[in-house]
């Protein structure tokens, strides 16, 4: 009798393999990034970056930021010289980040009392600082007043505040109001009054009414990560129809337009065919479409309105690289190829939303292969970049994240490890912006009731898990 015996089927493994390698790519990529060919920052190497100061790490090329912030000022002043630009400081309040933008001429767009406060105790004067945001409690509008801040109404109930604040100072007191429109799909119409509406005019009308306020100027927010430069162009045109109605009514006098922020980075979202350096418009294209309609239609206003600007991504995005570092390579049961990295989506949550731009830390003459990067938190949701392309990797390899300057550090969680390092590179030499957090800082605002600490006191104390009594159970 014949015995036939079956070998155990097992599922081929197939594995996608491309030339090349990821570094590569980069070289003569357009724009001058801090990072040429995935080995360093303005000159200073990934592997003395972190011999220095660990990983993971935060690392700010100062030159980027620098030319980032003059070529967006240059842009616009070349078109229309009244213009201001002032940095959103949600996107990246490092102390240092915003001192190198207000050396450059920037002012501050904060959005709470604590960003206000910030930019103060950072030299910047109340009248170079615009405070916007839906929730104003009242002792910041006070102060705001007091120093001379722009303020810009969200709602009737702060409009309300203001009235007061007016009255205990004794004096009127300045104020614009934000404004939303039908600019895009679906509208951004969180922040302000309504125009197509009337709501607008009528919050106008209640200024002029009270005798308390002082209407100068609008703002607007339409959105966030706009790459169309129609929108700004909408923007504007809006906003000038305003204040022709406003002033032609004598309803106010407007000293100031501001288009807020919402102006791209190179990153590239989640979803998108085309990267975002091909997608993204230039800081011309957004002037342009901004300052042809503003010089075109500016006549009929009483004065020249200062143009405002608040971009805060188009700025520091693409100064700030996330330095981490391969813990372990491994892969699923179904062959994809799993880097483990030891920074997670704590440190980037923008990968929920950007594929961020990665490159090993030297050059890697080898077949490339798809990856997913995820970080070390205990959580399957901790991708920080699916199906990239990478050249080989081990325990040890240093990975650049591109674009990460933007909603990182500011929205950065102290979430399973401390948070790490942010360094500035500045011609060949380096220096801390932030300290890395340790245990200490973690836990340094906790408290410990009485009734909790007594029995851990006990235990030190050699007396076991007593009931006040000295004697043990």
């Amino acid at each position: 009798m014949t015995v036939v015996t079956q070998e155990r089927y097992e599922r081929p493994l197939i594995v996608r393999r491309e030339l090349g390698s990821l570094d590569k790519q980069w070289i003569g990529a357009p724009g001058g990034h801090p990072v040429a060919a995935g080995e360093a920052i303005d000159g200073v190497s990934a592997q003395t970056l972190r011999a220095r100061y660990g990983s993971p790490l935060y690392v700010v090329s100062e030159a980027t930021l620098r030319r980032n912030v003059r070529g967006f000022l240059s842009a616009f002043r070349s078109r229309y010289p009244e213009t201001a630009v002032a940095y959103s400081y949600k996107t990246n309040y490092v102390s240092g980040v915003c001192t190198i933008l207000h050396q450059e001429g920037a002012w501050a767009e904060v959005v709470s009392g604590f960003e206000m406060e910030h930019a103060r105790a950072l030299g910047v004067p109340g009248p170079r600082i615009v405070y916007n945001g839906p929730h104003k409690p009242f002792e910041y509008l006070l102060e705001a007043a007091r120093q001379g801040v722009r303020v810009n109404v969200d709602n009737l109930e702060e409009l309300s505040d203001l009235e007061e604040v007016a009255r205990q100072l004794q004096r009127p007191v300045k104020v614009g109001i934000r404004v939303n429109m039908r600019l895009n799909d679906p509208p951004w119409d969180k922040f302000g009054f309504n125009l197509e509406s009337g709501q607008a005019l009528e919050v106008c009308r209640r200024i002029h009414a009270t005798k308390l306020l002082r209407l100068s100027g609008f703002h607007i927010h339409a959105g966030t990560y706009l790459a169309s430069v129609e929108i700004y162009r909408g923007a504007i045109k809006g906003l000038l129809e305003l204040a022709k109605t406003v002033e032609g009514r004598r309803l106010g006098e407007i000293e100031y337009l501001d288009l807020g922020g919402g102006y791209a980075s190179r990153n590239t979202l989640i979803g998108q065919m085309l990267p975002g350096e091909m997608t993204t418009p230039s800081y011309a294209e957004y002037a342009e479409a901004i300052c042809g309609p503003l010089k075109a239609q500016i006549k009929g206003l009483r004065r020249r309105p200062l143009l405002i600007l608040e971009p805060g991504r188009a700025i520091v995005d693409d100064a700030v690289c996330l330095l981490v570092s391969v813990v372990a390579v491994k892969r699923t049961p179904d062959g994809r190829k799993l880097v483990v990295v030891d920074g997670g989506v704590n440190l980037l949550p923008t990968a929920y939303y950007f594929r961020h731009d990665v490159a090993a830390g030297k050059e890697v003459e080898a077949p490339a292969e798809s990856a997913d990067i995820v970080g070390p938190l205990c959580m399957q949701i901790d991708v920080l970049r699916r199906d990239v392309s990478l050249p080989p990797v081990s325990r040890g390899t240093i990975l650049w994240f591109r674009h990460a300057g933007a909603y990182t550090i500011s929205n950065s969680m102290q979430f399973i490890y401390p948070r790490p390092p942010v360094v500035l590179v500045q011609g060949k030499d380096t220096y801390v912006l932030r300290r890395g957090e340790r245990t200490a800082d973690l836990v340094r605002l906790d408290e410990i009731p009485p009734h909790l600490a007594a029995p851990r006191t006990a235990r030190r104390n050699g007396r076991g898990r007593g009931h006040g009594n000295g004697h043990s159970e």
